[in-house]
């Protein structure tokens, strides 16, 4: 369980402090997918970069587990790092290293021995759908292969908790719903709880089971997907809601799913045809 209570973010630069998160409490359950929305500059990405510590709350506490990881440092934090993956909007790859390579970086820093490191590799790659990929380099994948190899990197420490920082953004809407099932799949197989940062309504509606909206840096409202979007009681839900493209996401997914049927049942017949 992550538990986040009184957490505030403040910036100084130049003299002036602005102040980032203010006053956030949340609760993630064990097992579930949490997702944070809200528009561009609202604090998604600095409150979920306070959950590892890649940012220091200036006040408030992050607690995993029943314990106050707020003032890790040095071992603790690494500890606390391997078990919390994280991927992110642009992929974040190594361009030099295969990707199988880049699946194995966090176990070598880990200290595990090479054979095994193949061999975890090997078995994530199959479970993200690339085990012929292993050899390439991320420069030879599309974009939604290149976050399924991030989401491969960010398993091989086992971790229990996944953050996801605007994981689908970049990517079209058929790789959109590809990329969320497999973050479904995960999570209902290994159990790994997950935070997902989004600003598209259509996304957490497609996958978290429940939802916090944050504006201006504080929370505005929270609660189960379903009664959040059904019932919104803040003003930037409700002006969310009205601008979501959930619908034409769908339509366009279902779309394309018809076209590419079609096409392979043309190919299909016309093979036939010739034979």
């Amino acid at each position: 369980m992550i538990e986040i209570r009184n957490l505030t973010k403040v910036y100084e630069a130049r003299g002036e402090k602005h102040t980032a998160l203010d006053d956030i409490n949340l609760t993630v359950r064990d097992g579930e997918i949490f997702g944070i929305i809200g528009a561009s500059g609202a604090g998604k990405s600095t409150l979920v970069r306070c959950i590892n510590l890649l940012e220091r709350p200036t006040s408030g506490s992050v607690i995993v587990d029943g314990v106050d990881v707020t003032g890790f440092k040095g071992r603790q934090l690494h500890d606390l790092r391997e078990d919390i993956g994280m991927i992110f909007q642009n992929f974040s790859l190594f361009q030099q290293r295969t990707v199988a390579q880049n699946v194995t970086y966090p176990l070598e820093i880990a200290g595990m021995g090479k054979r095994e490191r193949v061999a975890r590799a090997a078995e994530l790659l199959e479970m993200v759908g690339l085990a012929d990929k292993a050899k390439r380099y991320p420069s030879e994948l599309s974009g939604g292969q290149q976050q399924r190899v991030a989401i491969a990197r960010a398993l091989a420490n086992e971790p229990s908790i996944m953050l996801c920082d605007e994981a689908t953004s970049a990517l079209d809407s058929l790789t959109t719903l590809q990329i969320l099932d497999l973050l479904r799949s995960i999570n209902e197989s290994l159990g790994v709880t997950m935070v997902v940062i989004t600003h598209a309504l259509s996304v957490a509606e497609q996958i978290c089971d429940s939802v916090a909206v944050i504006e201006a840096g504080r929370i505005v409202e929270q609660g189960s997907t379903v009664e959040v979007f059904a019932h919104p009681s803040s003003a930037v839900t409700q002006q969310l809601l009205q601008h979501r493209t959930v619908s034409s996401t769908i339509t366009e997914v279902v779309t394309e799913r018809c076209v590419i049927t079609e096409a392979i049942d043309s190919e299909t017949a016309t093979d036939r045809k010739v034979g």
